[in-house]
């Protein structure tokens, strides 16, 4: 890996996360047009129209990289709520104190992604860093495709686990669920 440079991180709770959509979009379709994903136009639209749904949801954060003036990645997520459909289409029953969530369980990583350019240098790992710090929450969630090879090795390494297979929409291509602890759970607390 190329040393990286200490990229600015802005991190953008519900409120003023709008001013940080118009770059989101521009590196969500780049990073998202090449292989394994190759989205097009009609992905691109839906994502940019999903953001201010998402940024609506407890606990959303946005992260954005920058080097210099130059927006080299980005991340966000948000909690999940007890009647979120996050486990839905799994390919396999997951059990239930996996798929079980309440306030302050889960945060779920929705998209982490760095253009060409940039990679390699260590900015997802600042990304994921500034997105997750400080979360009140007792793990984390991600889904990944299993042909994301960089991606998944990533989350690996950060301790996340796989523990089954998603199919989020019908038609739409299998995910690896991933979760990773981030705090110790309390006693008492389930």
């Amino acid at each position: 890996m190329t040393a990286s440079t200490e990229a600015v991180i802005t991190t953008y709770g519900a409120n003023e996360s709008e001013q940080a959509f118009d770059v989101v979009r521009a590196i969500y379709s780049e990073v998202y047009a090449e292989p394994p994903y190759l989205e097009g136009p009609a992905d691109f639209d839906d994502f940019g129209q999903s953001l201010p749904r998402r940024a609506a949801a407890p606990g959303f954060r946005l992260v954005v990289a920058r080097v210099g003036t130059e927006a080299v990645g980005f991340a966000l997520g948000h909690e999940l709520g007890a009647r979120t459909r996050w486990w839905d289409g799994a390919l396999a029953r997951l059990p239930e104190d996996v798929t079980s969530e309440w306030p302050g369980r889960t945060f779920a990583v929705i998209e982490l992604a760095v253009r060409k350019p940039w990679r390699r240098r260590g900015y997802a790992t600042q990304l994921h860093a500034h997105l997750v710090a400080g979360l009140g929450v007792v793990r984390l969630t991600l889904l990944v495709r299993p042909d994301a090879e960089p991606a998944h090795r990533a989350y690996e390494a950060w301790g996340y686990e796989r523990v089954g297979q998603v199919q989020p929409f019908d038609d739409g291509p299998i995910y690896d669920a991933m979760l990773r602890p981030l705090v110790p759970r309390r006693s008492g607390v389930p």
